[in-house]
């Protein structure tokens, strides 16, 4: 069996079976398939795609690539909750505890930022000592332990679709459907969890731009699931504007905490919290309907049991859990300007990507993996869509330390709103729920 081989079968459209498959992923894995032929695949497969069985048997292959997480008996009442990306997306904060405290464990191996998007370790490692650089065996530990544990995700776990990534980054083929489904599929089972939710976003804010293609996406990677025998559900939600008012890490944690004091009661951040959790109990059949399991899930936040597990997780991986109470523990930023609108009207629309590029200008976001960030900047939006707002009022907040930065952080934060005469309705952040074959898209 040679590589140019599958090259050209995949050139001309034909399906790859499962043993030609298992034969790239391995000459990946021992360098034995030089990159160009490796690039001339990925490109093949990117103009003539892969079939759903052929995109299981890549996943399959590059969970095999490495180590998978073993919880044992643990491992059918796992729960795993991932994000294909967005601005100001701080739901895995506030979910997993939430979780954790109705008696879900949950293992959670979570990326950086990287673009305009932003990502769960950075913005966690702005609590003072937060560890997330845990070990397999740790991690195990800690969630039989506690219930939780959120950890970096580590080189041992599907090794073969970070090789495959670095080259997909440097031949324009990140953005093949198949190559995305079986990387996300493949680091979620690697991980550990058997039931898995998936946010799958759509938007300016997102890699996904249409609410069609995110469809197509969820279909794809919810039925590699069924085929290899994991419960996943794929939540489709809008990325068109920030999610919540915070965007920025230190800011972004500040808001969770505020969610899980029960301070929030309305708006995005609290619907698709409640969403996904709601899902995760039905899912695992703790409860029968929607309504009973939400108002568990929303007394464990009144009674303050989801802010103690909080507390908790950032006490066990090694962080100041006293920034809960006090949030001048973060590392603050020297100036705050606040901005005001210059006309009077209704918020009818933020641009989710201007104000996450006004934020990685500000340093909250990084371009290469190896770029430091600054956990203290970030945008604080004042006004959200659907909000009045008078001339002169403040419509957003800029955390800085460095006014070069500010001023252009503030024009593409200027031109992200957009005022108008009159009220504009906004529906559900949730575009559409996909499950397995078997039963209906909700």
């Amino acid at each position: 069996m040679r590589i140019v081989d599958l090259i050209e079968k995949k050139k001309h459209g034909e399906c790859l079976s499962k043993d030609e498959i298992q034969f790239f992923i391995d000459s990946v894995m021992d360098g034995t398939a030089p990159d160009y032929q490796i690039a001339a695949l990925l490109m093949a497969i990117y103009f003539n795609s892969l079939s759903e069985e052929e995109t299981a048997n890549l996943t399959e292959s590059m969970i095999k690539s490495g180590d998978v997480i073993d919880f044992g008996a643990l491992t059918d009442s796992i729960v795993d909750k991932h994000s294909t990306g967005g601005v100001g997306d701080k739901v895995t904060i506030t979910l997993i505890p939430l979780l954790a405290a109705a008696g879900v464990p949950v293992a959670k191996l979570s990326g950086r930022g990287l673009g305009h998007t932003g990502g769960t370790i950075d913005k966690l490692e702005s609590i003072p000592g937060f560890n997330t650089q845990l070990n397999i065996e740790d991690l195990i530990k800690q969630v039989k332990k506690i219930n939780v544990a959120i950890g970096a995700q580590t080189q041992n776990l599907t090794p073969a679709d970070g090789k495959l990534y670095a080259l997909r980054d440097v031949t324009a083929t990140v953005d093949s459907m198949p190559l995305i489904a079986s990387s996300v599929v493949s680091k979620k089972i690697a991980s550990g969890a058997k039931n898995i939710i998936l946010d799958v976003k759509y938007g300016s804010g997102a890699f996904m731009k249409t609410a069609a293609d995110a469809v197509e996406l969820s279909k794809l990677m919810v039925n590699i699931g069924k085929i290899l025998n994991k419960s996943i559900t794929a939540v489709i939600t809008s990325m068109e504007e920030p999610l919540g008012r915070a965007v920025g890490n230190s800011l972004e944690i500040i808001e969770s905490i505020e969610f899980l004091k029960g301070n929030l009661k309305s708006g995005d951040i609290v619907e698709l919290t409640y969403s996904f959790a709601t899902l995760a109990l039905l899912q695992l059949g703790l409860y029968d309907n929607e309504t009973e399991a939400k108002e568990f899930l929303v007394h464990l936040v009144e009674s303050g049991k989801a802010l103690d597990k909080f507390r908790e997780l950032i006490s066990e991986q090694g962080g100041d859990p006293n920034v809960i109470d006090n949030y001048d523990l973060f590392e603050l930023p020297a100036h705050k300007i606040t901005c005001v609108s210059k006309k009077t009207g209704y918020i009818q629309k933020i641009d989710a990507f201007k104000i996450a590029y006004a934020c990685k200008l500000l340093g909250a976001g990084r371009e290469r993996k190896t770029d430091a960030i600054d956990y203290s900047v970030g945008v604080y939006l004042n006004k959200k869509s659907g909000e009045e707002v008078s001339k002169d009022e403040v419509l957003y907040t800029i955390y800085s330390n460095d006014s070069e930065k500010t001023k252009l952080a503030q024009k593409y934060c200027d031109e992200a709103f957009l005022i108008a005469d009159n009220k504009v309705s906004h529906g559900s952040m949730i575009y559409k729920i996909v499950k397995a074959v078997e039963d209906e898209d909700v």
